[in-house]
């Protein structure tokens, strides 16, 4: 049913609805005339399954694939793109307003799960809403005069956070002198609010260096107090310069097939990729690829000497920084423009997963969330073209 929810892009809410009503979905979901699941089972049944099954289940899909003569291994092509996280546009000032919300939510629930508190938890987020909303207004005004006034919000916005940030220190030390029933009842919102004090001291230190000091470059800077493996991607897009998600990368085969997907937590460059992904090609497929096509993020003179070490014939990257004749002669040989008008294929690739399937963001939480996403996505597509190749032959 998850694979099912995939191909469509459906939410678990219309994937139950369309199963119960349809036979020949029961029938491939392998329900019969059993009770569907409901969207709130299919949830909980979707976060234990863990990214490592589903990658097992795609190389099983590979497998069976490459046993029907959809793909022999003989091609290769690799690229990598953005997922996107479930985040809104991450500013400072909407950052310290989500920790402000978060913790004083956490604090009112332990207050109200514990049997109350020494001292009443005091509800400062009308003041922060207030704060957020001046370094709006005060952002359109241009010039040192806006400039100032937005200094003065962020600083009593900061001043607010730290305020928040002490009180939620008190109730952690009331929840420790708890006596022991009292304090289980509570442990995992004690956790919860723990995690997020120390994410929001984080969001107050780069706030403080890039509002106050002026420090904008900040390394391991915070995005999301939710999705915290979220990394700042720039790709080079003139429409959208800055992406907020992971690295994905795909490589194919024959006939539109993924044959392997990785998802990164920490960007790494291209040209350390084309190695492993040869690697992975091989001990997936039995085979190295007589021909391997990428773009030109992945060339180094290093990688197509060590292709060309481990059995690949043509190696098909562009090198865009060369002035020497001779290499521009060579790129321009008929195997490698075929080859190159190959791996434009995973361009397209890339936009039918991301339009057909959901990867243009993910909806599940947390990195091992990502790589569930991504591998159901991938998994769906891979079942369409499968499916696609093998229907005239049964005919």
């Amino acid at each position: 049913m998850l694979i099912l929810k995939h191909v469509h892009n459906w939410s678990y809410e219309t994937l139950e609805r369309e199963v119960r009503a349809n036979v020949v979905y029961r029938s491939f979901c392998r329900i019969g005339m059993e009770k569907v699941p409901d969207a709130k089972t299919l949830v909980r049944l979707g976060q234990v399954i863990g990214a490592k099954t589903i990658a097992e289940l795609h190389d099983r899909i590979v497998a069976l694939a490459q046993e029907r003569g959809v793909i022999q291994g003989r091609r290769m092509r690799v690229d990598t793109t953005v997922v996107e996280t479930n985040i809104h546009y991450p500013t400072d000032s909407g950052l310290l307003s989500d920790g402000a919300r978060v913790l004083t939510r956490t604090m009112k629930k332990i207050a109200g799960k514990a049997g109350g508190l020494k001292r009443n938890v005091r509800d400062r987020r009308r003041s922060v809403r207030k704060r957020v909303i001046a370094i709006a207004q005060a952002v359109r005004h241009k010039g040192m005069d806006g400039e100032r006034q937005r200094q003065r919000e962020y600083r009593q916005l900061l001043r607010l956070t730290r305020q928040i940030l002490n009180d939620s220190q008190r109730v952690l030390l009331e929840v420790e002198a708890m006596p022991a029933p009292r304090r289980r009842a509570v442990e995992g919102l004690r956790e919860r609010l723990e995690t997020m004090a120390a994410q929001v001291r984080r969001v107050v230190q780069q706030t403080k260096a890039r509002v106050v000091e002026g420090i904008t470059q900040l390394p391991h800077k915070l995005l999301s107090l939710f999705e915290t493996h979220t990394e700042i991607v720039r790709k080079g897009k003139a429409a959208k310069p800055n992406e907020f998600g992971n690295v994905v990368e795909l490589q194919e085969a024959e006939n539109q097939i993924i044959t392997h997907y990785e998802v990164f937590e920490k960007r790494t460059s291209d040209q350390r990729l084309l190695l492993p992904a040869i690697q992975a090609h091989q001990r997936k497929l039995g085979r190295v690829p007589g021909w391997v096509a990428a773009d030109a993020g992945f060339y180094s003179r290093a990688n197509e000497e060590e292709a060309k070490a481990l059995g690949v014939k043509y190696v098909s990257i562009p090198n865009r920084n060369t002035r020497s004749e001779q290499r521009r002669r060579w790129e321009k040989q008929r195997w490698f423009k075929r080859a190159q008008a190959w791996r434009t294929g995973c361009e397209g690739r890339i936009s039918v997963i991301k339009r057909r399937h959901g990867l243009a963001r993910c909806r599940y939480h947390g990195i091992q969330g990502m790589r569930r996403w991504v591998g159901l996505g991938v998994i769906a597509d891979n079942l369409i073209n499968i499916g696609r190749y093998l229907a005239p032959q049964t005919a």
